[in-house]
């Protein structure tokens, strides 16, 4: 999937008003000092009520990449308090950077996750930037979104682990952990009965995140479940990914809104909240029959009257 955002520039206000039309930029602020590196709170998990549910923006890309901050004042209308920005955001000035965090901090979101490529756990000046980026947005969890190429089978999975563990271990002093993301291909097994997400479990830190996204897990006739309670304490984070066998075009597979498919919701939260540590849910969509913020809304909807019936 294409996760493209323009690179912003540090812009004069004169500028910025040139080309505000062309590129998502937020309206300029005052620099933020030291509050722009204040760390977000976080959840403490034990209650249903304290876990907040966030959105992974790739399931409002369309209007992300039109206009930013009219993004995040729908979402935030929506009910959303959290947001989990995209791997493009590295291209972000730290400039930008904390006109973003303003805009968050007067709406009242939080991000408490984004999603990275490699060079974001690369030593030097990408896991560098990395921290001052998340930093500044208030971020607790750099979570690898793709290795975005094929490792070379376990061993070469063995050492993309070894350099994630290496990144925790960096990251950790500034309060920040690293993460992964599954999709379909890391439940496939490389050695014996070992699945490549076996691998990445055995093989990174305790405070390493296993992000589980449920529809990717579903398609491929992994458990959630099983999975979470085999993981006790590393679930942080949850994308509320729903699935249901069928053609896109039938407005099937990843197409479906939250509690539309096959998600044994139920198990999952169950399990997430008495084992699996959660911290706060996001929601993510590929896409439905409707637009992108009425996506949001429907899902955000659903998920507000699954949580009143437990």
């Amino acid at each position: 999937m294409p996760h493209t955002y323009p690179v912003v520039q540090d812009l004069s206000r004169r500028r910025f008003l040139a080309l505000a039309g062309l590129v998502p930029a937020v309206a300029l602020v005052p620099a933020l000092g030291n509050r722009a590196l204040a760390a977000a709170p976080v959840t403490t998990p034990g209650s249903a009520a304290k876990i907040p549910l966030g959105i992974e923006l790739y399931a409002v890309r369309g209007e992300l990449t039109k206009d930013l901050p009219a993004t995040l004042r729908a979402v935030a209308e929506i009910g959303y308090t959290i947001v989990e920005f995209y791997a493009p955001y590295f291209q972000w000035t730290p400039i930008y950077a904390k006109e973003v965090r303003q805009r968050m901090d007067d709406l009242g979101l939080r991000c408490q996750s984004t999603h990275n490529h490699l060079i974001s756990f690369t030593p030097g000046d990408g896991l560098a930037r990395a921290i001052e980026l998340n930093q500044i947005l208030g971020t607790r969890q750099l979570v690898l979104s793709s290795v975005g190429r094929d490792p070379g089978g376990a061993d070469g999975w063995r050492r993309i682990c070894e350099q994630l563990s290496v990144a925790t271990t960096a990251l950790l002093p500034h309060g920040l952990t690293a993460g992964f993301h599954n999709h379909q291909t890391e439940w496939a097994k490389v050695d014996g009965d070992l699945r490549i997400m076996d691998i990445i479990a055995a093989q990174t830190p305790k405070e390493f995140v296993l992000q589980l996204d449920v529809g990717t897990c579903l398609e491929v006739g992994a458990d959630p479940v099983a999975w979470i309670k085999a993981n006790p304490g590393r679930i942080k984070s949850v994308h509320l990914k729903d699935w249901a066998p069928g053609k896109p075009e039938d407005n099937k597979g990843y197409r479906v809104l939250f509690g539309e498919g096959v998600a044994p919701w139920a198990g999952i939260v169950e399990a997430a909240e008495s084992v699996g540590g959660v911290e706060f849910y996001l929601m993510e969509q590929e896409g439905s029959r409707y637009s992108e913020f009425d996506t949001a809304r429907r899902c955000f909807e659903a998920w507000q009257q699954f949580r009143a019936k437990r």
